[in-house]
């Protein structure tokens, strides 16, 4: 999970932040109209996807009406833009992988927009395939260290709930485990008064890269720029950022 962390909770205190301009919460709603349609049920008790998504929305406090009328979008119970899900893959600059999850209403713009960002980022999309190899997806929980008393026991009632592997953080852990397990495990957590700050599913680099810091800094300008267009969903890359060089990037 190296390098994945410090990009994750770059992405979700980004997020956050988003949030409070609504700007997410278009984003949110298309998730779950997708994930209703997809997963062939508006309820998220029978489809594990939607559960995901309403979870993720919640966490960023998209309002009760929107998620109702998402489910409904997408179950065709109210009339509405149909969504369709796309990945697409390419390069950044230093040769860094990148996939970029979308859900869009019209796939000729949306493949016009991503190709345009790319290339003017000194990136390239690639075909299909071309980097989904370096990645694998998985259930990621992160918990709050305050709620965790004794890690050892909290270590364990992970691992006897399906965890995969615990990474620390500054303020957190985070808990990987298969995608199918994520609400269980979830569950159980809390049941076992374990603070669950937020949960999400994300492609995991199998292995990262790390660039100069000139080179850094460029692909944190194409990671961002996609990550800003409405269109997009998550980005993944491999790249992983030392904390010394993010801290000169960012000041």
């Amino acid at each position: 999970m190296s390098g994945h962390s410090k990009w994750h909770s770059i992405k979700h205190k980004k997020a956050k932040e988003d949030a409070k301009r609504g700007n997410i919460f278009g984003k949110l709603s298309r998730m779950i109209s997708v994930a209703a349609r997809e997963g062939g049920s508006g309820d998220p008790g029978n489809n594990n996807a939607l559960a995901n998504a309403i979870a993720k929305a919640k966490e960023y406090n998209l309002p009760q009406d929107n998620i109702e009328r998402a489910i409904k979008k997408g179950t065709g119970e109210m009339a509405g833009v149909k969504f369709e899900h796309m990945t697409y893959e390419g390069y950044g600059p230093g040769g860094i992988a990148i996939m970029v999850d979308i859900t869009t209403e019209n796939k000729n713009r949306t493949a016009a927009d991503i190709r345009s960002i790319f290339s003017r980022s000194n990136g390239s999309l690639g075909e299909s395939g071309c980097v989904a190899w370096m990645f694998e997806r998985k259930g990621i929980i992160t918990v709050s260290k305050e709620s965790v008393k004794d890690y050892d026991d909290f270590m364990l009632k992970s691992i006897d709930s399906g965890a995969e592997d615990i990474e620390e953080t500054d303020e957190s852990y985070e808990i990987k485990v298969e995608p199918a397990q994520l609400n269980e495990v979830k569950n159980n957590l809390i049941k076992n008064t374990i603070n669950v700050k937020f949960t999400d599913i994300l492609l995991i680099p199998k292995s990262t890269v790390k660039l100069s810091k000139n080179e850094t800094e460029k692909a944190l300008k194409i990671i961002n720029a996609l990550d800003d267009y409405d269109d997009v969903e998550n980005v993944y890359t491999n790249l992983d950022i030392e904390d010394e060089m993010l801290e000169e990037i960012e000041s």
